[in-house]
């Protein structure tokens, strides 16, 4: 009886350590979250795709999962396809097509015949186009059910904080002011996706919106067209990073130039696929990293913290008050260079961007 009695504690004791082992383990903050998912962040991939007139934006959480963010013209299908493989995509957890347009929803067509599709996200919003008709067609061949894209809905993706903040309205005039708009959180770090989202739209974003706004990352709405980037909008968003979609001599030229002087302005680091290609943003919840096709690769750039390096990451010219890259072409004579070991020291001590290598 003894010995049974002591097994029975000796069990008993065990099965207490081991969960107290376990809780220990993880922990938690004062919000409740998971230390180890606070501390232990792996690696968030956003990448630009270069599609020509057209959006195109795949994103890789941490865990494993793909969110898929439009898709270009039916025409770059095939091309987006073979990226994703390239990518070692397998099926996409999450795709949103902003709005009807072709320009947007065209590839994804290719993209649901070639891949299983969890989820898709679109506004409740029509079009009579043949484009959209046979995305109709695709997504019920996959027996999917369409998710309403709007403003306040959470987006079910494992690793990240991503959520719909546009369209705001049941009614637009503009078919691009439906544009979803997406806000992504990951660590201390965001970013915008704003489709074709124009003024009236972030109008209702500025008006309705209950969060930060602020970004670090800024897919520019609208290719850059005039008709988006209101003033108050950037304002409030103040990306460090803009990014512009579309396609090299396109006939609505775009983007603008006044959209270009009003980012350079702000401060931003613009980015443009028609002139770098594909564009990839990896963070790891505090810093970033951007790379592309046809430039070199940026240094990391951590946010909320100090930049205590010892090297130089930009050259100002004492003269034109003008600041570039180390690799800029324009570099001033020797005599005449300051070195400037972040963007927001030369900004701050009345250094302006150089247009050329837009640092």
């Amino acid at each position: 009886m003894a010995q049974r009695r002591f097994l029975v504690t000796t069990i008993l004791l065990i099965c207490c350590l081991a969960l107290i082992g376990c809780v220990t383990g993880i922990g938690a903050d004062q919000q409740g979250n998971p230390v180890s998912q606070i501390n232990e962040l792996g690696q968030l991939t956003v990448s630009f795709i270069d599609v020509g007139q057209g959006d195109s934006i795949l994103i890789q959480t941490s865990l494993g999962q793909s969110m898929l963010i439009d898709g270009g013209e039916r025409n770059q299908g095939e091309k987006l396809v073979e990226y994703l493989q390239k990518q070692g995509i397998d099926q996409i957890d999450v795709m949103v097509g902003t709005h009807p347009h072709s320009d947007h929803i065209g590839g994804l067509i290719a993209v649901l015949e070639n891949f299983q599709v969890e989820k898709i996200y679109l506004p409740k919003v029509t079009h009579s186009s043949s484009t959209f008709k046979d995305l109709l067609t695709a997504i019920k061949n996959q027996g999917l059910k369409i998710n309403t894209a709007q403003a306040g809905a959470a987006i079910p993706i494992e690793g990240v904080d991503a959520s719909f903040i546009a369209p705001v309205r049941d009614r637009y005039d503009s078919l691009n002011n439906y544009s979803a708009v997406v806000k992504l959180v990951y660590g201390n770090i965001s970013f915008l996706f704003c489709g074709d989202a124009e003024e009236e739209s972030e109008q209702d974003i500025l008006s309705s919106s209950r969060g930060d706004l602020k970004c670090q990352v800024l897919k520019v709405g609208h290719h850059g067209s005039s008709t988006s980037t209101s003033d108050p909008f950037l304002n409030a968003v103040k990306p460090q990073y803009a990014i512009i979609m579309c396609g090299a001599g396109n006939d609505y030229g775009h983007p603008h130039q006044e959209i270009i002087e009003k980012l350079k302005q702000a401060g931003a680091t613009i980015y443009r696929s028609d002139e770098n290609g594909n564009i990839v943003f990896s963070s790891d919840g505090n810093s970033l990293k951007v790379e592309n096709e046809k430039a070199s690769t940026m240094p990391d750039k951590g946010f909320n913290q100090a930049d205590t390096g010892e090297d130089s990451y930009y050259i100002g010219n004492k003269n034109s008050k003008k600041f570039h890259r180390l690799e800029c072409e324009s570099l001033p004579a020797e005599h005449n260079q300051v070195n400037l070991k972040s963007r927001a020291e030369a900004l701050e001590a009345g250094y302006s961007p150089c247009s050329i290598c837009q640092p």
